[in-house]
């Protein structure tokens, strides 16, 4: 299962991300794959903040990991400087998983060989118009292909939400 939505915006891109947070489930992996730049951590905002997390969202290059009381729990995790799938086993992502926490990855093509076969892929790229990101979501495993038709309603009400949203500019 393959979904593409373009996003013109910080907005759009968030209403991306509390899309997915609308059919997350307790022990879900899902894989940021994209371009520095692309709007990993701004769609990580609009998960959290669907999931009632409060807490300001940042990239956690430098950390490696950032926990968010949510429900369910987030560990959003940056794989940016890791060089060895092994380095990534040594996270004890399983854990979270375990606990009924969600797993958020950042640079989530490192993570594939582990988590991609039951994961939700999202690949974000730069599109030829100018602002613009291309949003692929690629389903993996029963679990998420089940959830396609939930996911696709989810991301066509977060995306007209922000579009019937008055301007303030």
């Amino acid at each position: 299962m393959r979904l593409e939505v373009t996003t013109a915006s910080q907005a759009e891109t968030r209403a991306v991300g509390s899309a997915i947070a609308r059919v997350l489930r307790a022990g879900d992996v899902v894989l940021l794959v994209g371009s520095l730049g692309a709007g990993k951590t701004t769609l990580v905002q609009g998960l959290v903040a669907a999931l009632g997390g409060h807490q300001s969202v940042t990239s956690p290059t430098f950390t490696l990991a950032h926990k968010y009381r949510s429900t369910p729990p987030v560990t959003h995790v940056d794989l940016w400087r890791l060089e060895h799938l092994q380095e990534v086993v040594d996270l004890a992502l399983e854990e979270e998983l375990e606990d009924g926490g969600v797993v958020i990855v950042e640079w989530g093509d490192a993570a594939e060989p582990l988590y991609g076969a039951e994961a939700l892929v999202v690949r974000l790229d730069w599109s030829r118009a100018d602002g613009e990101r291309l949003v692929a979501l690629e389903a993996g495993g029963a679990l998420w292909t089940s959830r396609t038709d939930a996911l696709a309603e989810a991301l066509t009400a977060s995306l007209s939400a922000v579009h019937s949203e008055p301007s303030t500019c």
